[in-house]
């Protein structure tokens, strides 16, 4: 479980990577909060691109930001949207490569928690290393 200042500093982190998403084709903003073990927070917002394929989303760059600082472990993530929306599946993916055990707060733009679960409820049959060996 969260401690109470941990949740509120993702889900603040979270909406101020919101306000910094570039979106002009979807116009959905996306800003995201990472807390690595160590405490370490970690933001990102969703990048479009004219070439949609080059769109990055918030998630994903929040964990890129953190693995090329030398994060590798990662306990929760919050995840702001107008809606309280999901991580998409490619986000799902990745962050299991990193954290199958995450904990995943969705908020609104308000700063309200819509849902709460865990990696493993969003991606039930994810795809690790293991599968590799």
């Amino acid at each position: 479980m969260l401690a109470p200042e941990v949740r509120a500093a993702l889900i603040r982190l979270a909406l101020e990577m919101r306000e910094r998403a570039y979106c002009p084709y979807s116009r959905y903003q996306v800003g995201a909060a990472l807390l690595a073990e160590d405490g370490a927070l970690y933001g990102g917002c969703n990048v479009e691109n004219a070439s949609y394929g080059g769109t990055i989303c918030a998630e994903r760059t929040a964990l890129v930001k953190a693995v090329s600082e030398g994060a590798r472990r990662f306990s929760a993530l919050a995840v702001a949207t107008v809606n309280g929306g999901s991580p998409c599946g490619i986000c799902r993916q990745f962050l299991y490569e990193f954290a199958p055990n995450l904990h995943i707060l969705l908020v609104d733009s308000a700063g309200i928690v819509r849902a709460e679960y865990s990696l493993r409820e969003l991606l039930p049959h994810g795809f690790g290393a293991t599968f590799l060996e």
